[in-house]
């Protein structure tokens, strides 16, 4: 169902994707908008290891919302911020393509347990994780992707 890569010597694997995920704090998701235009979108993600999901947060309304209930199959991309050789101009950039169909998570535990975990990838500082949940936590949406197809690259560009 899901194309192979054309460069497989440049493939990452599952661990280095993951890997990619978990460090990098944005990515962009990409749902099937309005009259099918793609709609992409730059989110803050986390990717938990124990059930190997995606969560995105964000408002409870919106276009993103709506292509979701619409069609919950999406893609999530990330990469990281390249590098150069020494003594080299190219830039090498990894990358990591996720496939999958997105739920919206209503439990309000799971919600605050993930924009916790989220959180600690910005800060660890928990008194203000804890007052940030508090002031935005009953307005936040909770979404999962479960990953169908997941690849990764490594590129240089030139």
């Amino acid at each position: 169902m899901f194309r192979e890569m054309q460069r497989k010597k440049r493939a990452m694997t599952r661990s280095e994707c993951i890997a990619l995920l978990k460090r990098e704090t944005r990515g962009v998701l990409s749902v099937l908008g309005d009259e099918g235009y793609p709609y992409g979108t730059p989110l803050n993600h986390y990717y938990c290891e124990e059930d190997g999901k995606l969560y995105f947060h964000g408002g409870k309304q919106g276009h993103r919302l709506d292509a979701v209930r619409r069609c919950d199959k999406a893609s999530f991309c990330v990469y990281d911020a390249g590098w150069r050789e020494a003594n080299e101009w190219a830039f090498n950039v990894r990358s990591v393509i996720v496939f999958g169909r997105i739920e919206v998570i209503e439990d309000r535990e799971t919600v605050y347990a993930i924009s916790r975990a989220l959180s600690r990838k910005f800060t660890d500082d928990e008194a203000y994780i804890d007052s940030e949940i508090a002031r935005s936590g009953p307005g936040t949406l909770l979404l999962a992707m479960t990953v169908e197809h997941m690849t990764g690259k490594q590129v240089k560009e030139c």
